[in-house]
């Protein structure tokens, strides 16, 4: 079997060993051809990555121009104080006499008048007054007439109302003497109609104790349409 030239049927063959052997140069020379060849096209077709620029730049040095020196002065020298202190002259009366002070001396006759008392009226503007009852008003039909009466007929027409916090001045029978406003209601005329509805009220009066008194106080007038 291992023999490379074999007979049969008379007629001399080469064993398939023997051919084997006798083409491996050439297979082995064609493939390090081949493997050369293919390695050279890799590298021809392939575009392989360049490295990134990593070169440092340098900013030009920019030149500081320092300020002068300056120049601190000494200090002054220190201010020199006497070694011993010295006391100034001064002439001074070893004769001086206070008077002696007395009541005597005065008169009752030269003192001056005491202030005239000067009335003021609390009327004028709204002011605290102290008291123990407050007062209530007592025509509420009355009222509510002046106020259909006063409401201004051009606000009354649109449905425009309001309220306008009025004070009032009410003396020891609970009479309205003065009336001003307190918050307006927005609208110079309700302000000017409430304070023609104020004097209409009627109150009973204030009472400090049991004593009637006069009084300021701040009460609401509405105007509204039904």
């Amino acid at each position: 079997m291992d023999e490379q030239i074999t007979r049969q049927e008379g007629i001399a063959t080469e064993s398939a060993n023997g051919r084997l052997k006798n083409s491996f140069s050439s297979w082995f020379w064609s493939s390090m051809i081949a493997a050369t060849l293919t390695h050279f096209g890799f590298f021809a077709l392939v575009n392989f990555a360049e490295p990134e620029d990593v070169s440092a730049t340098v900013a030009p040095i920019e030149t500081v121009v320092l300020p002068p020196d300056v120049e601190i002065p000494d200090a002054p020298e220190p201010i020199v104080r006497p070694a011993t202190p010295v006391i100034a002259p001064t002439d001074i009366e070893t004769d001086i006499t206070i008077a002696p002070t007395t009541f005597t001396s005065i008169s009752v006759d030269d003192l001056p008048l005491p202030p005239e008392e000067v009335e003021m009226d609390v009327s004028a503007a709204p002011e605290f007054f102290p008291f123990t009852v407050k007062p209530d008003y007592t025509n509420a039909a009355e009222v509510r007439r002046a106020l259909e009466r006063e409401y201004p007929p051009l606000l009354r027409d649109a449905g425009i109302g309001g309220t306008v916090q009025v004070w009032f001045f009410i003396d020891e029978n609970g009479v309205v003497q003065n009336q001003l406003v307190n918050a307006t209601s927005g609208h110079k005329a309700l302000d000017d109609a409430a304070l023609r509805v104020a004097p209409v009220f009627r109150f009973t009066p204030a009472l400090n104790r049991d004593k009637a008194v006069p009084v300021w106080i701040s009460l609401p007038i509405t105007f509204r349409t039904n």
